[in-house]
């Protein structure tokens, strides 16, 4: 499981750098926020310096107009703040949302771009986090983290002149408790952020187990585990309400602290200035009653920089985490600037090696050659490296060593798009998008009409059964095709892959996961599929395979064997063996 940790440092320049980076497509945004951020500190230490010269200098001597004056000159300046504060967080709040929104479209735009080699190695949950979790973090730097502390930092400077102009003494009076308060709100920032820590990882652990669980579902009921698993659950909620009792206990702590820390700061202002009015010393009241104002008004901010730091930190660590992976060129492919306007077909593997982690190699040395409109067939035990030979073709995946050329043009020289728009790939595992039929056969390409649909699915003989549907090609088949059996799934990708009139058709064990009278249908759409197409075909079951025009045996990613189907036989060697096998009761 990941665990989401908060670094030690205080500020990370360098990923704050970064962020702060984000903010150049709204910079006139972002410098309007600022003058608000500024407006907004200066209007609130003015109100108790308005209610002292109100108090000392007109009410004391009787002035009523003075007051009806500054009264409505307190509610101009409180309906202003108002507004400015409005302003401030509206601006905000829109910034924050703007800068995510173009986050995830670009986070999501790279990880389009990775090669499937990233996702073998990255757990799916962890992308997840990073597109929803991290990017959604962010949106609470910009409205709760820097803006917002920005403004309590000027709002605490701007107290502090005020109130050194108006009287330096009372003043230090004030800030006796302040090093407590510091103290106390640095203890309480190291311990939430801990706290904020293991919440994290608490919630990340309990979806995972959601997830996870909902999905394997099936295999928990059959084995009759719904206990053992009801009980593990049970034990991660556990941990999650602990961690989150935790980081309340120390809020619950804090705030009284805090508050405390305040009146105490009140009462010595109060005994030293009631003792001033007494001397002398002090001659006017409105200043103390400024300075009670300015108190909690100073204080206030305080508490609040504790809570938006972590917030602060919490975002640098998202930010990090999502540069990184943004900055990641490692899994990213390389595209060529070739585009063909229409292939042949003709395929070549020259002398191909390739691993998966760079040190076991799945293929080595792989050789060979197929004409347009001819039909390869690769056969071989689970692991002899079939599947990886058609991943290659479409650079899912980069070789190590060799040349894969198509109509003898090396396939990094080709544009992704343009490589991969002429290769159809029908794979064993057929994966359905929640939504309707035709959405799932166009994948959303508009520009294929629906004619072309229903004239694709009639060649393949996918139609009667689609249209027997309720709703015909507008029917839900809903996530990952939980509504269809797997013979009519494979049936739509065969329709999938059609409609996009490939001249190389790559068909993947196509047939293995159906019946008997669902694999002759499949049969049908195959011969339909590869008809006048370069075709490349792994399949288990000989019988799909005889009339391939060459039929490579492969084991240990070694090509073994090589032929067509009558040649194979007469060399009486591993493809012999595999035919007796699947025909023994028939043969005997």
């Amino acid at each position: 499981m990941e665990k989401e940790k908060v670094t030690g440092k205080i500020v990370d320049f360098k990923i704050l750098k970064r962020l702060i980076g984000f903010i150049k497509p709204y910079r006139g945004q972002f410098y309007l926020l600022v003058l608000l951020t500024i407006v907004t500190a200066v209007l609130g230490p003015i109100r108790p310096w308005i209610i002292q010269i109100t108090i000392d200098d007109h009410i004391s001597v009787g002035d009523y107009q003075g007051l009806v004056n500054m009264t409505l000159l307190l509610f101009g300046l409180l309906l202003l703040h108002a507004i400015v504060q409005y302003s401030h967080t509206y601006l905000s709040g829109l910034i924050g949302q703007n800068i995510i929104k173009d986050i995830r479209i670009q986070l999501y735009h790279h990880l389009l771009r990775l090669r499937l080699k990233f996702f073998d190695k990255t757990p799916i949950g962890r992308l997840v986090t990073r597109n929803v979790s991290d990017v959604e973090t962010l949106a609470e730097v910009f409205s709760q983290g820097i803006a917002a502390m920005s403004g309590d930092i000027l709002t605490i400077l701007f107290i502090l002149v005020f109130m050194l102009i108006q009287d330096w003494k009372l003043t230090l009076i004030c800030l006796c408790t302040l090093p407590i308060l510091i103290v106390s709100t640095y203890v309480f920032k190291e311990k939430i952020k801990v706290t904020f820590n293991n919440v994290r990882n608490a919630v990340s652990n309990l979806n995972s187990f959601v997830q996870e669980h909902i999905t394997g579902m099936s295999v928990v009921q059959i084995f009759n585990n719904e206990e053992e698993e009801y009980k593990k659950f049970k034990e991660i909620n556990r941990e999650h309400k602990r961690a989150n009792i935790r980081s309340v206990l120390y809020y619950a702590i804090y705030f009284p602290v805090a508050e405390i820390i305040g009146a105490s700061s009140i009462g010595l202002l109060v005994w030293y200035g009631a003792g001033g009015v007494m001397k002398g010393t002090i001659p006017e009241v409105g200043i103390l009653i400024s300075f009670i104002m300015y108190i909690n008004m100073f204080f206030r901010p305080i508490r609040m920089i504790a809570d938006r730091f972590n917030t602060l930190q919490l975002g640098i660590v998202s930010t990090d985490r999502i540069v990184k992976l943004l900055d990641s060129k490692e899994f990213l492919s390389d595209e060529g600037t070739y585009e063909a306007e229409s292939l042949k077909g003709k395929v070549t593997f020259n002398n191909v090696w390739f691993a998966y982690n760079e040190e076991d190699y799945v293929l080595k040395d792989i050789s060979f050659g197929v004409q347009p409109g001819q039909a390869l067939a690769l056969v071989g035990a689970t692991g002899a490296g079939k599947s990886s030979v058609i991943n290659l073709l479409s650079r899912f995946y980069d070789i190590n060593q060799g040349t894969i050329k198509i109509d003898d043009v090396s396939i990094s020289e080709y544009k992704l798009q343009n490589l991969r728009a002429n290769i159809g790939v029908v794979l064993q595992d057929v994966f359905l998008f929640s939504g309707s039929i035709v959405d799932n056969i166009t994948l959303g390409n508009h520009e294929i009409p629906f004619e072309k649909v229903v004239e694709a699915a009639e060649l393949v003989g996918a139609r009667r059964f689609i249209e027997r549907l309720p709703g015909g090609f507008n029917y839900n088949v809903m996530e990952r095709g939980a509504t269809l059996s797997v013979g009519q799934r494979q049936l739509i990708s065969f329709v999938r892959a059609m409609v996009y009139n490939p001249r190389i058709v790559v068909l993947d064990e196509a047939t293995s996961s159906v019946d008997t009278e669902t694999e002759e249908l499949i049969q049908y759409a195959i011969e339909k599929l590869m008809k006048g197409r370069t075709s490349i075909v792994i399949a288990h079951r000989l019988s799909t395979i005889q009339n391939a025009d060459k039929i490579l045996v492969m084991e240990k990613g070694e090509i073994k064997e090589r032929g067509n189907h009558e040649q194979l036989l007469d060399l009486n060697g591993y493809y012999t063996q595999l035919y007796h096998m699947q025909y023994k009761g028939v043969l005997s």
